[in-house]
């Protein structure tokens, strides 16, 4: 017990070195600058650029998801299973933490054309939980389509890829609603009640406004055993998937370590985000959010080595149980629906800034095999720029689908190597 006293007062110290050093930022340039970007091909073919939320978030192609039961399977997240499909693009991304026995779905906030395929990537891949970390609207700017059903209409349907959603309850407190869906598969008539678990209050590029909030809601996920082996990897997701997502994932996967391993210090947070970097990039998009998963794996690393009384103190901070302010719940605004049954028809989400070419780093093709990646402070930037272009062109998008020609077809995917 002494050990894990010094060993906690430790990790406090280091902490407070770099605050008063202001060296978060340095850190953050540091993690940058030893990460390494993959190939992402696949994500840049014409017929599935209207299926990427943002130009310059883009699964690896190493660890992208496939989907399996459609002509055009791509959304963007990383998993790789299937060969010998037409086009298989998901803007998602399998990361996968051996020792830590955790899997996660890193995904974009669907876009009106892709609910659907996002309700197959979740039956396929026999998902428990969704974790949604951003609202459907934020700043003016749609951050995500409303691809569940409100209390007022119960259920939507996808036809595209043949399944249908229900609501079956919701619980809302201050900061998080949770949701629990079912997920009926109307080829087969088969049901699976999904979780939803959903984050109201988090800043895109910001932070919780506390430890003790993210935490409290990060065990009420693990409460619900959805992370766990006996179910497939769980989905999480805010808008780009990188940001907010790579947060709940770095502290959820360091927790599990410290856990395991039962010395706070034998977890080196860089290197696990550098690993984690790997599957999906620019995971962490801040120097704040970077502060803030050190903040709560220290935090949380007080209840795992015995302080009960934490999670009690967390329960306590969070005023879970206060009505949720006016801007808590997510908006539900009709620019914003996934429109039952034509999620992935003719019909496409508003694309920003869509006339231009877009390269990585402004040197190199993004379709460029392993080089150091030079995506956060960049990516930051154009994100709020095309999010300022996408609130004035929402109106004029094109909504034309693209089509494929014979040679587009016949293109072969080349599966790149493991970075």
């Amino acid at each position: 017990m002494e050990q894990t006293g010094a060993a906690i007062v430790k990790m406090d110290q280091e902490f407070e070195d770099r605050d008063s050093g202001g060296r978060w930022q340095k850190l953050f340039l540091e993690i940058r600058n030893q990460s390494h970007e993959c190939s992402y091909k696949v994500a840049k073919y014409p017929e599935n650029r209207n299926r990427n939320r943002y130009r310059d978030v883009n699964p690896f192609d190493h660890s992208r998801v496939k989907l399996e039961n459609t002509e055009n399977d791509y959304i963007n997240a990383s998993l790789v299973k299937l060969e010998n499909t037409e086009n298989d693009y998901i803007n998602a991304s399998l990361v996968e933490m051996e020792e830590a026995q955790r899997t996660y779905i890193l995904t974009q906030g669907p876009l009106k054309n892709t609910c659907g395929h996002f309700w197959l990537m979740i039956w396929e891949q026999k998902t428990k939980a969704v974790v949604m970390l951003n609202r459907v609207i934020e700043k003016g700017s749609e951050k995500c389509a409303q691809y569940w059903p409100t209390a007022e209409e119960r259920e939507m349907a996808f036809r595209d890829t043949g399944f249908l959603v229900a609501l079956l309850s919701e619980d809302t407190k201050s900061y998080y609603t949770t949701r629990i869906l079912e997920l009926q598969n109307l080829n087969t008539g088969e049901k699976r009640q999904i979780y939803h678990f959903h984050y109201t209050t988090w800043p895109d590029f910001g932070v919780p406004e506390s430890p003790a909030s993210f935490l409290n809601f990060l065990f009420k996920v693990r409460e619900s055993g959805a992370l766990g082996v006996d179910h497939g990897p769980t989905v999480v997701h805010c808008s780009a998937g990188i940001g907010r997502s790579g947060t709940f994932s770095l502290v959820d996967t360091c927790l599990v370590l410290i856990d395991k391993r039962k010395d706070p210090s034998s977890v080196d947070i860089k290197s696990i985000l550098l690993k984690m970097r790997k599957y999906r990039m620019g995971l962490i998009q801040t120097s704040d959010q970077l502060r803030f998963s050190y903040m709560a794996v220290f935090e949380g690393a007080k209840f795992i080595m015995g302080d009960s009384s934490v999670q009690n103190q967390w329960r306590e901070l969070s005023k879970e149980d206060q009505e949720p302010s006016s801007g808590s719940p997510p908006s539900t605004q009709p620019q914003a629906r996934c429109p039952p049954e034509r999620c992935n028809g003719s019909q496409r989400g508003a694309q920003p800034d869509e006339g231009r070419e877009y390269r990585q780093d402004g040197k190199v093709p993004a379709q460029s095999s392993c080089k150091e990646q030079e995506l956060d402070g960049s990516t930051t930037q154009k994100r709020r720029r095309e999010d300022s272009i996408s609130k004035s062109s929402t109106n004029k998008a094109t909504q034309s689908k693209s089509r494929l020609n014979d040679s587009e077809r016949k293109r072969k995917r080349t599966k790149t190597s493991d970075c």
